[in-house]
C-alpha cells in the first residue's frame, strides 16, 4: 500500500558515473540520494554484466533509511563493456524488521534496531531473480522482516519498473543513437547548472540555526559568489552525533539541497544532479549530518531533513519554516503493518502565504483513500481536515496544519516519529511562529491522555489516537 496507494516510490534514469539524469519528481527526499546508491552499487560489484540487479537500502551508502529500498539496474547498449547507464527504483517497503511493526522505531539506538540492511544485494542474474538470495535476507538478523513475501514481491514490482525504464531509454537509442542519446544526457545537466548559477544571483549570505526536539541543532552557514555562479552551504557547526535516530547521514544533506536550490530556478528543468554542480556542501564528520556507522537514522531521513531545508530557506531568507516534519504514524501487528506520513503548514514567502494541510518539501506522498484503509485494516477515520488557526501570523501569515484521528477496531502497536512539538516552526523577517504540533489518545472509555512527538504504545479496540500537525511560519510583521 505504501508503494500502490500512498505513491511512496521514485524512478530515476543515471548517466554512466551515476549522475542522475531524469526521475519523477515527486519524493525529493529520495532523488538526491539515489545517485550515491547507484555509485555504491558499482563500486562494490567492480565487474558488472547484463541483466544484473541489485538492492540497496545501506543510509551509509546513499540510503535514507532501512524501509527504502532501491533496485538499482545497470543497462548495456551494444557491444559496450561497461553500463551505459542505469536505471532505479526506490520504494517505501511497509516492514522491514527491527523492533517495531512498520520499521520506524521511535527510540532506536542503532541501525540493527530499525530493520534488515541491504548492502548492495544480488537479487537478478541474468535476468533471472534471486529469489532464494533475497528471501534469506529478509530473514536474517534478531529483529527480521515481518511480511519477507510481501517485500519479495514489492522487489519484482521495483525490477519490473526498472525494465520498463531501460527498455524506453535503449528503444531512445535505437531512434537517436548512443552518442545523440549521450550527448542529451550531459546537456540536461549542464543546463540545469546553469540555471541554479543564475539563480544564485538573487541570494544572499545568510546563517540559520534550527533546534531539534530532544536535542540536537543544525547550523548552516551560506555565501555566496554570484560572480563564479558557486554557493558554499557550511553545516560543520551543527550538532555531534546524536543518540537518538534523527542522525542524518550526508547523503539526505545533499538531497535536501539539490531540492532547494531547485525550487528557486524560475525554468521548467528536470531535477538531476547538474543542480549540484555548483554547491559546496559541507559536512563534519561525527556529526548528526555526517554520523558514523551504526548510528540510528530513521528519523534523519523523515524529520532531520525537513528541518535542513527550513535552515537553507532561512539562511537564504527566502522562505519561513514549513511544519518541519513529516509525521510519521505506523501501526500494526505480526501480521499487518502500515505506515503513513501526515501533512501540515507551510512557511510563508514574500510573495505568498504559506499552504495549508499539504505534504511539504522533501515528502510528497499521498495518504491512503479511507476507504481503502478502512477495509484493509481494522481502523475507522474519524476525523482529516485542516487544523484552522495553526498557520504563523505576518504580513503573509503561513500555512494551517492538519487534524488526523483514527479508532482501532482491534488491538495493535501504534507509534509516532515526528518533530516541531517543542520548537515551534518559525517566521521570517518578524512573521510570527507556527503552531506546534500535538497528539493524544483517547481511550474506549473516553479518558484523554497526552502523547509525546515521538510515542510507540500498545492501542486496545475502541481507543483513538489524535494527530494534530503544526503549521508553517509566517513572512514579514503584521500590519
Amino acid at each position: 500500500m505504501n508503494i500502490k496507494e500512498r505513491l511512496d516510490f521514485s524512478c530515476a534514469l543515471f548517466d554512466a558515473d551515476g549522475g542522475l539524469v531524469a526521475n519523477a519528481p515527486h519524493m525529493p527526499v529520495h532523488l538526491g540520494s539515489m545517485g550515491a546508491s547507484v555509485r555504491a552499487v558499482r563500486d562494490r560489484h567492480p565487474t558488472l554484466r547484463p541483466g544484473d540487479g541489485f538492492a540497496l537500502n545501506n543510509p551509509y551508502a546513499g540510503g535514507t533509511h532501512l524501509p527504502d529500498i532501491t533496485v538499482v539496474m545497470p543497462v548495456f547498449v551494444g557491444e559496450a563493456r561497461g553500463p551505459t547507464f542505469y536505471v532505479a527504483a526506490r520504494g517505501h517497503h511497509a516492514d522491514v524488521g527491527g523492533v517495531q511493526p512498520g520499521s520506524m522505531p521511535p527510540f532506536s539506538k542503532t541501525l540493527t534496531e530499525e530493520g534488515i540492511l541491504l548492502d548492495a544485494l544480488p537479487i537478478l542474474r541474468g535476468g533471472r531473480f534471486l529469489e532464494a538470495e533475497a528471501l534469506a535476507a529478509f530473514q536474517a538478523g534478531p529483529w527480521p522482516s515481518r511480511a519477507p513475501l510481501r517485500n519479495l514481491a514489492d522487489l519484482k514490482a521495483q525490477i519490473a519498473a526498472c525494465r520498463a525504464g531501460a527498455n524506453a531509454v535503449s528503444d531512445m537509442i535505437t531512434a537517436y543513437g548512443e552518442r545523440g542519446v549521450a550527448r542529451y544526457m550531459g546537456f540536461v545537466q549542464d543546463n540545469a547548472t546553469a540555471c541554479v548559477r543564475k539563480a544564485l544571483g538573487r541570494l544572499k549570505d545568510g546563517l540559520a540555526k534550527v533546534p531539534m526536539d530532544g536535542g540536537g541543532e543544525i547550523v548552516v552557514r551560506t555565501t555566496i559568489d554570484a560572480q563564479a555562479g558557486e554557493a558554499t552551504l557550511d553545516f560543520r557547526e551543527s550538532a555531534n552525533q546524536l543518540t537518538s535516530n534523527f542522525n542524518a547521514p550526508s547523503a539526505i544533506v545533499d538531497a535536501a539541497a539539490l531540492y532547494v536550490f531547485r525550487t528557486l530556478v524560475d525554468d521548467d528543468i528536470p531535477l538531476n544532479a547538474g543542480c549540484l554542480k555548483p554547491l559546496k556542501i559541507l559536512t563534519r564528520p561525527g556529526s548528526m549530518l555526517s554520523p558514523t556507522f551504526p548510528a540510528a537514522v530513521v528519523a534523519g531521513n523523515v524529520e532531520t531533513s525537513q528541518h535542513v531545508v527550513d535552515a537553507l530557506y532561512a539562511a537564504l531568507g527566502v522562505m519561513a519554516n514549513s511544519q518541519g516534519s513529516m509525521n510519521n504514524f505506523t501501526f500494526g501487528d505480526e501480521t499487518r503493518q502500515y505506515y503513513e506520513t501526515l501533512c501540515g503548514g507551510t512557511g510563508a514567502t514574500a510573495d505568498h502565504p504559506g499552504e495549508s494541510a499539504i505534504h511539504s518539501h522533501m515528502t510528497n506522498s499521498r495518504l491512503t483513500d479511507p476507504e481503502i484503509l478502512e477495509r484493509r485494516f481494522p481502523v475507522r477515520i474519524e476525523i482529516f481536515g485542516r487544523r484552522w488557526g495553526s498557520g504563523g501570523i505576518g504580513a503573509l501569515t503561513g500555512g494551517d496544519g492538519a487534524v488526523r484521528s483514527i479508532t482501532f477496531l482491534a488491538p495493535m502497536e501504534a507509534a509516532l516519529l515526528s518533530s516541531r512539538r517543542t520548537h515551534a516552526p518559525q517566521g521570517l523577517n518578524g512573521g510570527g511562529p507556527g503552531r506546534p504540533g500535538r497528539q493524544s489518545l483517547i481511550t474506549a472509555a473516553g479518558e484523554i491522555k497526552e502523547l509525546p512527538g515521538c510515542f510507540s504504545i500498545s492501542v486496545e479496540v475502541g481507543d483513538r489516537i489524535e494527530i494534530e500537525t503544526p503549521g508553517g511560519g509566517g513572512f514579514g510583521p503584521a500590519s
